[in-house]
């Protein structure tokens, strides 16, 4: 069987032999490849490191070897077994790998249909957008994906309180059944509607929630929200308002929010730059001390993201625990991404230090930041620059003449004047009170207008607006550079070959080779250094290998 890179309906080679079969497998010696064929076990010799057989025999007849005290065994790691199988069961995926939302639809529809066509999952970056865009995104997807799993971002909006809620409507009207839920810092009346909506019993006495959560966060606060059930305060809310009754009002009491917790690490975008090793042992704990609590009737699961761009790097979180990974930053360098060409390359450039943080557009009055690429732009330290003027100073007119002279010449270039009045016009459909409050308070108008500079940055990134280069918002953690050294001197090095699919999968082969080879150390043996390279293949190169 052969796999054309990102074709659609990657056919996965069959990695289960029947129970109790003795595979018949001339593996030559080669200790490489019978490492990188994921579906095989073998037996190999500490020593000599000798491929002896590929099944573990309870007897080794030699003249040689007549003992196994010497052997060493690899046990087969296929794709779909590395992390939790209930999870990509549950969700009628192939393996344990997510794409999260990155936003403005930089998480494309394109991105997102590779992905479920391919037995992934991934979300749409619907942050950022308008509600007619994301309203077309969702009537788009449902007519490309009617049977594949795919969800769409719910993005905790604090200043747009209105457009949180009418974002939970569009998705409920829509029949959207699945949502990441990001950058929430506490539980929202919208999340919890969207959750409970339809909530019921069945004939077997389980609850049964048709809309499912998988929740992003990285603060234990945070999470534990998540893992528990809505608050009783918000529940009573939904029931006053006729959204629920009161029996679903009791079997709300029996779900968590999300039976699914990211731990998002250091990543890009919106991060609190935790160390992965801290966090996902963390919250797993959390997690153990809440079902013992609540006896859910279902498990919760813990996924990882934040710094994943490596085979190796997904290994590790998957030998942490993790249920799945979610990959953000490489996912936008890929080529059916919503970033432009320019952008795409930009990021096939960044070395491990090439990002810093800057003020978010979403949460600019809150001091909350977002991890940018500063290699090849300016806005990093642009968008800082405001959010120092804006705290130092009550007003646009406050701020010294010749300080506003150069924000128009350098930063918005136009007046203070035409920024503002572009910003009321997308505020008038937006979310208009923004423009209410403004007229009260000198100082939010101020940060509406710094906002605009915040917003349009990263459309100018999306767009690859040439004359913007400088100003462009790059949304890119540590992982991309990770991901770039390891594609050096491979295919994936140049940013056209980089598809979802093929990234994806690589770093899930990937990961089962870096596994089989940390088995093997753990059993004293010593590999070659070449054979514990792990590189980047097409797919056409693994699914051979898997077949052979």
């Amino acid at each position: 069987m052969r796999m054309k890179p990102d074709a659609k309906d990657v056919a996965y080679p069959s990695t289960m032999d029947s129970p109790g079969t003795i595979i018949a497998m001339p593996l030559n010696g080669d200790l490489e490849l019978a490492l990188h064929q994921l579906h095989r076990p073998f037996v190999m010799d500490r020593q000599t490191q000798a491929i002896i057989s590929s099944s573990f025999p309870t007897t080794i007849n030699s003249g040689v070897y007549e003992t196994t005290s010497s052997l060493a065994f690899c046990p087969a790691c296929p794709i779909e077994q590395i992390g939790d199988i209930t999870f990509w069961r549950d969700y009628g995926l192939k393996v344990n790998y997510v794409a999260g939302a990155m936003a403005n639809g930089i998480a494309s529809v394109e991105l997102v249909t590779s992905m479920a066509q391919n037995g992934m999952l991934a979300f749409f970056g619907s942050a950022g957008l308008t509600l007619e865009q994301v309203a077309k995104a969702v009537d788009q997807l449902k007519a490309q994906l009617p049977t594949q799993t795919y969800g769409l971002n719910f993005i905790h909006s604090p200043n747009e309180p209105l457009f949180e809620s009418k974002l939970a409507d569009l998705y409920l009207q829509r029949q959207v059944r699945l949502v990441e839920a990001s950058a929430f810092m506490d539980l929202t009346l919208p999340i919890v509607r969207y959750r409970l909506h339809g909530i019921r019993q069945n004939t077997h006495g389980e609850i049964q929630t048709p809309n499912r959560v998988i929740a992003k966060v990285s603060r234990v606060e945070v999470a534990r929200k998540f893992m528990s059930p809505a608050p009783e305060g918000l529940v009573r809310q939904l029931v006053q308002t006729g959204d629920l009754t009161e029996e679903q009002a009791q079997w709300a009491k029996l779900v968590p929010m999300a039976q699914d917790i990211t731990a998002e690490a250091d990543s890009a975008g919106h991060t609190d730059n935790r160390p992965a090793v801290a966090l996902l042992p963390t919250f797993m704990s959390l997690r153990d001390r809440i079902e013992t609590e609540m006896n859910y009737q279902l498990p919760l699961r813990i996924g990882a993201a934040g710094g994943i761009g490596t085979p190796t790097a997904a290994a590790a979180f998957f030998a942490m625990g993790a249920a799945y990974v979610v990959t953000g930053s490489i996912n936008q360098a890929c080529i059916e991404s919503g970033s432009s060409v320019m952008t795409r390359q930009l990021l096939s450039q960044a070395e491990q230090a090439d990002c810093m943080m800057a003020p978010a557009a979403d949460m600019f009055e809150m001091g909350v930041k977002v991890q940018v690429l500063k290699r090849g732009t300016l806005f990093p330290m642009r968008a800082n620059k405001l959010y120092e003027l804006y705290r130092q100073y009550d007003s646009l007119e406050s701020i010294p003449a010749s300080e506003r002279q150069q924000l128009e010449k350098a930063v918005f270039r136009c007046s203070l004047a035409e920024v503002w009045q572009q910003t009321q016009r997308f505020f008038l459909e937006r979310d208009p009170a923004q423009l209410d409050k403004a007229q009260r308070d000198p100082k939010h108008r101020m940060a509406l207008v710094f906002r605009w500079y915040l917003g349009l940055s990263s459309h100018w990134a999306n767009s690859g607006q040439p004359d913007r280069q400088m100003d462009y918002q790059i949304w890119s953690g540590p992982a991309m550079g990770a991901f770039n050294e390891w594609a050096k001197g491979s295919f994936l090095e140049r940013p056209e070959n980089r598809r979802i699919v093929t990234v994806g999968l690589n770093i899930m082969y990937g990961a089962g080779v870096a596994m089989r080879i940390a088995f093997l150390r753990q059993q004293g043996v010593s590999l070659p250094r070449g054979v514990q390279r792990i590189r980047p293949r097409p797919l056409d190169e693994w699914a051979a290998l898997l077949n052979q």
